[in-house]
């Protein structure tokens, strides 16, 4: 069950500009695992932690199929004049793929599949960050035709894999110990790069403080990658004025693997009800120091 509002966001609120007395605001920002793919309004993590925080309200402007540079846009055309406490950036890792892409592949209600132009960013020689596609182009083009690999490497390979299904797939990875996101292995890799440009110019515009926090993919929740290269790459961010990183992959690392497991679904990488509830609890935490004193889940 889901429900949009006025201004196409799934939230439950309306994005009233100001805040109501007594209450303090959230603007939390993110990709499909924001926005609470496969799960109920009231399951995702930003509508959990408004029950463990009753005096909070999130403006969830989660957009699926989005990437850190879209949410950027989002935040520029539809939430810097909104009233609000704290913003929170909800960077799911694989973001890193999407920022440096130009189109994004839809598959039609008859099956065939097309990529649409989005807008991005290009970093120039001298650090400066450059709006391409605005307008947008409105013209499909036959997936063939342009991405060679829009999600990383060893496409094919891949593909095979999955045609086996979801058990012989997760063998592959926790024997492989595949990892899915080499673009952080280097902090002067041209992905990171954009990847931190977009965030400090963002950050550098908000007033208020700012929580980044990395949604890992489920190969480091599950052990069957290594963290490390993604987890030093954010904290490279810490020191951005008002800016805290918050990382809750060690809440996730609390629980046994089966429990783990069970934060995805079978066949779909999106977040389970009871990983939301991780994340909302995780982030319960981070955000005590800028919203005041109320008791912590236990």
């Amino acid at each position: 069950m889901l429900r949009t509002n006025g201004e196409g966001y799934r939230c439950r609120h309306e994005f009233q500009k100001e805040k109501k007395p007594g209450t303090s605001r959230i603007l939390l920002f993110g990709d499909s695992y924001t926005a609470g793919m496969g799960v109920d309004d009231r399951a995702r993590y930003g509508e959990q932690f408004e029950v463990l925080r009753p005096d909070v309200e999130v403006f969830n402007f989660g957009l699926p199929g989005s990437g850190t540079d879209m949410q950027y846009m989002s935040w520029r055309e539809d939430a810097q004049e909104i009233e609000h406490d704290l913003v929170v950036i909800s960077v799911m890792v694989e973001n890193i793929l999407r920022i440096v892409q130009t189109h994004r592949p839809y598959r039609t209600l008859e099956g065939d599949e097309f990529l649409f132009a989005k807008p991005y960013f290009e970093l120039s020689e001298d650090g400066s960050l450059s709006l391409r596609h605005v307008p947008v182009p409105k013209e499909a083009l036959p997936t063939k035709e342009s991405l060679s690999d829009p999600y990383g490497r060893f496409l094919a390979l891949r593909k095979l894999v999955n045609r086996f299904g979801p058990r012989v797939k997760d063998q592959v990875q926790r024997f492989s110990r595949f990892q899915p996101l080499p673009a952080y292995n280097r902090s002067d890799s041209p992905s990171w790069r954009l990847m931190k440009s977009i965030l400090t110019q963002w950050t550098g515009e908000l007033s208020k403080p700012v929580i980044i926090m990395p949604i890992p993919l489920y190969h480091y929740v599950e052990k069957t990658a290594s963290a490390k290269a993604y987890q030093a790459r954010f904290q490279e961010l810490a020191e951005l004025p008002g800016v805290t990183i918050h990382d809750p992959l060690p809440d996730f690392h609390r629980f046994d693997f089966e429990q783990r497991r069970g934060f995805r679904f079978e066949r779909d990488c999106h977040l389970t009800s009871s990983a939301h509830r991780v994340l909302a609890e995780s982030l319960s935490r981070a955000v005590e120091p800028h919203l005041g004193d109320l008791p912590l889940p236990s």
